[in-house]
């Protein structure tokens, strides 16, 4: 017979294997992603002035700082996080950055980079505050009901103010702006995921049969319908249909997760599908943006010139397979939104058909990697957020992509990470924070239940 620790029987389970924490590879990660934004950013100042530009050091110097205390709390606080969440925010924001001041050079009057900068900077403090004081995501799910009052809150603050550019979704105090519904719908989400959590076996089983399809009774799936009703309402008045579809996808991507019924799905589009025909025909801001989406080169036709959604299709064209290089491009020519809604058309002018392919990757591994993490969450709330944030950036991202390219309507939206927008910045790098946190619950090992006679509790490893 073989000799056993003191202290611990035969017959118990010792210490399992832990998984690798990656942190090693985070950190290079991290190291290669800040080397490709500096080698962006002196590819711009080549291009527009044949020199590399004089704060090239503090540039990167500056985006390294940022990646490197990140990573030092993620890798004190969440140790068995994802390797591969952080490196792709930083480098879609190190890009974003680089976009916006190549465009900043074509409109020096109006430079939007040293601005972006400071939300980026303020968004990993409060990513590095979610990673280092939210120990345990499962205590957001007590707060269900104070985070969809303040989501409503903030969806219905806008109203109050003057409209920009069609849309009632900002809000301005002096020279302060921010977007209220990029942080609601993080909210929204922590409410959907804690209440179908809740009344998970109820949705699935308590149900009645309408015309074949068996719905939740209302008494379940009243509150949370209502809540999304409200939101999606005032988001129609504010005209801000980009963010109600987003809320309307996230709604029926999470009841379905939870339900496990793919005639959610169905449901969502045609009522997605009616909605979109309705507001289309009969509110004009919309209806306008419609007529666009159907025939881009009207305005030419008319001799009036291309408009936003022509000259972003005829930045797709020029850039072809590899693009026209960085700060080569002329997709400027779009007008006001070229560093917001459209700041897409400069990647794909100046980066071609593979640089755009390349960024949409790191968009579908941050999803992918999201959805994972859900799936290694025993707690049905920890898996619901997961699903729920990883959504919301899948969604934004076909609904922006899918406007400036021509596969539907435009709608107004912020790309994550790379486009001008503080409100959008800050609320991505939250996305992430949880997602870390997330990613580290699912990952991290399982104390073994402590049993009479075992002196000190093992560990497990997540499967």
């Amino acid at each position: 017979m073989t000799a056993t620790t003191a202290g611990t029987s035969p017959h118990e389970p010792g210490p399992g294997p832990r998984p690798p924490k990656r942190r090693g590879v985070e950190l290079s990660l991290l190291v290669c992603a800040v080397l490709i934004c500096v080698h962006g950013y002196v590819a711009v100042g080549l291009a527009r002035n044949g020199a590399v530009p004089p704060d090239v050091a503090g540039y990167g110097a500056g985006l390294g700082v940022l990646a490197l205390v990140a990573h030092l709390a993620v890798r004190l606080c969440a140790p068995y996080a994802d390797p591969l969440l952080l490196p792709i925010a930083v480098l879609l924001n190190g890009l974003g950055l680089v976009l916006i001041y190549r465009l900043d050079l074509e409109t020096p009057l109006n430079r939007a980079a040293p601005a972006q900068l400071v939300w980026s900077t303020f968004g990993v403090a409060l990513f590095i505050g979610a990673v280092v004081l939210l120990r345990d995501h499962r205590v957001l799910a007590r707060y269900a009901y104070v985070s969809v009052t303040a989501a409503l809150a903030l969806l219905c603050a806008p109203i109050f103010f003057p409209a920009v550019n069609g849309a009632r979704i900002w809000i301005r105090i002096g020279q302060l702006s921010f977007q209220p519904g990029e942080f609601a719908k993080v909210l929204l989400a922590v409410f959907f995921a804690a209440y179908l959590a809740a009344n998970r076996g109820a949705l699935s089983h308590a149900s009645r049969l309408i015309r074949g399809l068996q719905l939740p009774t209302g008494r379940v799936l009243g509150p949370v319908v209502a809540v999304w009703l409200v939101s999606v309402g005032v988001l129609v008045l504010e005209r801000d249909l980009g963010t109600s579809l987003l809320f309307f996808g996230l709604f029926v991507v999470m009841l379905y997760v939870a339900t496990g019924r793919i005639g959610w799905i169905a449901v969502g589009l045609v009522l997605a599908a009616a909605g979109a025909f309705a507001v289309g025909s009969l509110e004009p801001h919309v209806h306008s943006r419609v007529e666009d989406w159907l025939n881009p080169y009207a305005s030419i036709e008319a001799g009036q010139g291309p408009g936003q959604l022509a000259q972003s299709l005829f930045a797709f064209a020029a850039g072809g397979v590899l693009g026209t290089g960085l700060g080569l491009g002329h997709s400027v020519l779009i007008g006001f939104a070229t560093k917001s809604d459209f700041i897409l058309a400069t990647a794909g002018e100046e980066l071609g058909l593979a640089g755009l392919s390349a960024i949409f990757l790191l968009y579908a591994l941050l999803v992918a990697r999201g959805l994972s993490t859900g799936l290694g969450l025993r707690d049905p709330f920890g898996s619901l957020l997961a699903v729920g944030l990883s959504s919301i950036v899948a969604l934004q991202v076909f609904v922006i992509a899918g406007g400036v390219t021509g596969l539907i309507p435009l709608t107004g939206m912020a790309m994550p990470f790379l486009a001008q927008g503080g409100s959008s910045v800050v609320t991505n790098w939250v996305i992430v924070a949880l997602l870390i946190r997330l990613s580290h619950s699912a990952r991290a090992p399982l104390p073994v239940p402590v049993e009479a006679g075992v002196i000190a509790p093992a560990e497990a490893v997540r499967q």
